[in-house]
């Protein structure tokens, strides 16, 4: 099969375009006909290597796929050859106490596609069983294959960590990438006023476009007082943040009292400070977040299939020249996200 493929750690360079084995999937897996794969900045951050993680090369990246189901394991009942399904990315083992009390994304042997294990980026992919929900027979594959990483994550953020309420004020950061637009919509289906900041007009424009109430460009050098002119002086009650150390402590600042700041990525960089006085005298909340459970899949998916979320696409490669799309999303031009479509 033909894949896109990582050599080994380092630039893009490393990326390589070839013929790697088709994989047979296992009797709790399915083979996965790829019609087309997302990339995230979690895949980028495989590209470069992060703290901790062991690949074996080649290496297939491409933490969100769909595609139509070409063979089951003898234990995968539920899915049959020729189905067209969508994926959640992240598994557990489905047998420890996290697992079992519905925190999948907290099991000790957790991974997710693309990043510990081999992903879409490919012609075929072996995925397990269970993780496979049908595609909605009205949305396309590029949407399709965009939705569940971003739409999963920003979820369990605003969902289950901040659990946000209506009538209260939510701060997206980079409402431009895949979780600031995912996290945007959600909040606005959850009744809360959104105030949205990204880098650029264009993609302020475009924040408004799907419901923000109020944009800001956090390029300026002023923003975070920005914030507070907006809300009388109060501050916001929840911040989402996934941009990392270079604006993580203008974020804490723009909490309200007993303000949630919840964060699932370090963009910029992981290390962050701020002035711990805010911490206690405001009696703020400072949340990490990380993926979803399968169960925030199928809520979300079915919040896609009732067309209460939409996926942003931003632009679509063959796979043979996913390395320019590598480029894009490392540019942070893009607004939404960037599809290939094996050949």
């Amino acid at each position: 099969m033909k894949a896109l493929y990582l050599k080994g750690h380092g630039g893009l360079d490393q990326l390589e375009y070839g013929e790697l084995p088709t994989p047979e999937p296992a009797a709790d897996e399915v083979l996965l006909r790829v019609k087309a794969a997302a990339l995230n900045y979690l895949d980028l951050w495989t590209v470069r290597k992060v703290p901790g993680l062991t690949l074996r090369f080649p290496h297939i990246p491409g933490n969100d796929m769909a595609g139509v189901v070409e063979k089951t394991g003898s234990l995968v009942t539920h899915i049959k050859p020729g189905d067209e399904v969508v994926v959640a990315p992240g598994v557990g083992c489905g047998l420890c106490v996290d697992c079992a009390s519905g925190n999948d994304q907290l099991c000790r042997y957790y991974f997710v596609y693309g990043y510990q294990r081999n992903g879409g980026l490919a012609q075929y992919a072996v995925v397990r069983g269970n993780q496979l929900r049908k595609k909605p027979e009205a949305m396309g594959w590029p949407e399709a294959a965009s939705a569940s990483l971003v739409f999963l994550t920003a979820w369990h953020m605003i969902s289950s960590r901040a659990r946000l309420v209506p009538g209260e004020t939510c701060l997206v950061m980079a409402a431009g990438s895949g979780v600031g637009i995912a996290a945007l919509q959600i909040a606005r289906l959850f009744g809360a006023r959104v105030i949205a900041t990204a880098g650029s007009d264009a993609k302020l424009a475009r924040a408004r476009e799907l419901g923000a109430h109020e944009t800001i460009n956090y390029r300026e050098a002023e923003w975070p007082k920005r914030v507070r002119d907006l809300t009388l002086g109060r501050g916001v009650d929840v911040v989402i943040e996934h941009t990392g150390e270079d604006y993580f402590e203008s974020c804490v600042s723009c909490l309200a009292k007993n303000g949630r700041l919840v964060t699932c990525g370090a963009t910029s960089g992981p290390r962050a400070q701020f002035d711990l006085r805010l911490l206690f005298a405001r009696h703020l909340n400072l949340l990490g977040s990380y993926m979803s459970s399968r169960a925030e899949f199928h809520k979300v998916w079915d919040m896609l299939e009732a067309g209460r979320l939409s996926p942003v696409v931003d632009s679509v490669y063959p796979l043979s020249g996913g390395r320019a799309a590598f480029e894009r999303m490392q540019s942070r031009e893009s607004f939404g996200k960037l599809v290939l479509i094996p050949e």
